[in-house]
C-alpha cells in the first residue's frame, strides 16, 4: 500500500508561485507513475501533470503548459509541482496519486491517492 502525503499549498496572489510536495512513502515496489489532479469546488477532478518514473517522461495538461513543472527527488522519494503564474481559476484542492500501471492525466490510471493541499488564488 501506497501513502501520499501533499503539502506546500496556501493563499498566494495572482501572478504568484508555489511550490507543491508529494511525498511518497509504504509499499511502492511497482509504483512507476505520480500524478498531479485539482478539484474546485462544483467542478470535476482534472489532471495537471504527471511524471512516469523510469524512464522519466512528463505529462501537462493544456490549461498548464508553460506554468507548472512536474519533477522528482528520488533521494527524498519526493515528486514536485512547481506553479508558476498563479491564476485565479487555479484555485482548487490539489492531489497526488500514484499509479503501477499506465501513466497520464486520467484519475482511473491511479490507484492511491493522498488527501489534497489546498491553494487559493485571490
Amino acid at each position: 500500500h501506497v501513502q501520499l502525503v501533499e503539502s506546500g499549498g496556501g493563499s498566494v496572489q495572482a501572478g504568484g508561485s508555489l511550490s507543491l510536495s508529494c511525498e511518497v512513502s509504504g509499499i511502492t515496489e511497482g509504483t512507476n507513475c505520480i500524478g498531479w489532479f485539482r478539484q474546485a469546488p462544483g467542478k470535476e477532478r482534472e489532471g495537471v501533470a504527471a511524471i512516469y518514473t523510469r524512464p522519466v517522461m512528463t505529462y501537462y495538461a493544456d490549461s498548464v503548459k508553460g506554468r507548472f513543472a512536474i519533477w522528482q527527488d528520488n533521494a527524498k522519494a519526493t515528486v514536485y509541482l512547481e506553479i508558476n503564474y498563479l491564476r485565479p481559476e487555479d484555485t482548487a484542492m490539489y492531489y497526488c496519486a500514484a499509479s503501477r500501471g499506465s501513466c497520464g492525466l486520467r484519475a482511473s490510471f491511479f490507484d492511491s491517492w493522498g488527501q489534497g493541499t489546498q491553494v487559493t488564488v485571490s
